[in-house]
């Protein structure tokens, strides 16, 4: 009976009503009066990769699936971007405004409830990975790696696919007694995902079992997946799949973060 209790109360939809829209304003508020700082790592950064992976590394490394390595990984980077940025805005982030800034308490005594609170930082987490991704994506253009059109849903991608990592984030903040705890998920589920969803090499050489696995437990691979098919026209039905999985798997976190985060909020 506990049991049942117990999931019933993490699985609950919340009410949500348009306030949770000014807990976002309040965050891209202070991202806009920091832009300077905020804007330049995700400015240098791909250029970096792409300098030293893409045209170093890719100089010797012979064509991967078709085409140059650097067009190979530059999608990949775009992905990347979405997960660092929703993951870390909604975990470091996240807990120094609920509690060092004591941010979240300020907000709940005004008529914007928990829920609300809490889906507004998701709702931000998702729009600094668009934010993240579109300028990793302009960069990657101006390399002359996009060839097809269909880039221009990589926005929306990114927002998706934003919203279901910083889902994934906010459930570990719900579960975080002080700020270093967030060195484990980072080393053990963001390190493997940067390096082994068929970022920098094609899932194609794993073994089939570690294939399997990484499509199952890896969100990041679907997010490459799709990014890299948009940015290169290469498109099929498989993406309907992939598209479905990070739906699912959003839908499922955003309820389960916002009740974890209810629950220990109110006390």
């Amino acid at each position: 009976m506990n049991l049942k209790k117990t999931f019933s109360e993490l699985f609950s939809v919340p009410r949500l009503t348009y306030r949770a829209w000014k807990v976002w304003r309040r965050d891209f508020d202070v991202f806009m009066k920091t832009i300077r700082i905020n804007f330049l790592p995700s400015l240098i950064e791909p250029i970096l990769y792409l300098l030293a992976l893409g045209v170093g590394l890719g100089g010797f490394v012979a064509p991967v699936e078709g085409m140059p390595y650097v067009k190979f990984i530059a999608p990949a980077l775009v992905a990347i971007s979405v997960m660092y940025g929703a993951f870390f805005e909604n975990t470091y982030a996240s807990f120094v405004r609920m509690y060092f800034q004591k941010t979240f308490d300020a907000i709940i005594a005004t008529p914007v409830s928990v829920e609300e609170v809490i889906a507004g930082e998701l709702l931000w987490g998702a729009t600094r990975a668009t934010i993240n991704s579109t300028t990793v994506l302009a960069v990657v253009a101006c390399f002359g790696l996009i060839s097809s059109p269909a880039a221009l849903l990589v926005p929306l991608l990114s927002f998706m696919c934003g919203l279901m990592f910083a889902s994934i984030a906010m459930c570990f903040t719900a579960i975080a007694a002080e700020i270093d705890f967030f060195n484990y998920p980072s080393f053990l589920f963001i390190t493997p995902m940067f390096l082994l969803s068929g970022t920098f090499f094609p899932l194609s050489t794993l073994p089939p079992a570690a294939q399997v696995a990484a499509q199952a437990v890896l969100p990041l691979t679907h997010v490459v997946i799709l990014s890299r098919s948009l940015t290169t026209g290469v498109l099929s039905s498989s993406l309907l799949l992939n598209t479905a999985w990070v739906v699912g798997v959003t839908a499922v976190f955003f309820v389960l973060s916002i009740n974890m985060m209810r629950k220990r909020l109110i006390k």
